[in-house]
């Protein structure tokens, strides 16, 4: 298991980027669970931010990738607009204790 960060730098409605090996992944937390999906893609297979921790919409409520504009269920990571609907997200499985929150390789 890698440890990405402490619960608290990741607050509730909010993203943040990590790299783990050489592997650029983000964190969503939504009704106090944490989801972690790799940063990429599937459109065309580049990250999904412009700015370091900025995967959501405006309203908090999808994953955005600011260079087509589709957005993503935080749940599952399955395109619901865009030009990549229908596809997902790779999701990555994740642990959070009290220690923090991990990636679990």
């Amino acid at each position: 298991m890698h440890f990405l960060c402490a619960s608290t730098d990741l607050a509730e409605g909010a993203s943040r980027a990590f790299s783990v090996a050489g592997e650029h992944l983000f964190g969503v937390r939504r009704q106090g669970r944490v989801y972690l999906y790799r940063n990429r893609c599937p459109h065309r297979g580049i990250p999904l931010n412009w700015d370091a921790d900025a995967f959501l919409d405006d309203s908090a409520s999808l994953i955005h990738c600011a260079h087509h504009g589709a957005l993503f269920l935080i749940e599952n990571g399955e395109c619901v607009a865009g030009p990549c609907e229908g596809e997902q997200l790779d999701a990555l499985t994740c642990l959070e204790d009290s220690q923090g929150i991990w990636l679990k390789a």
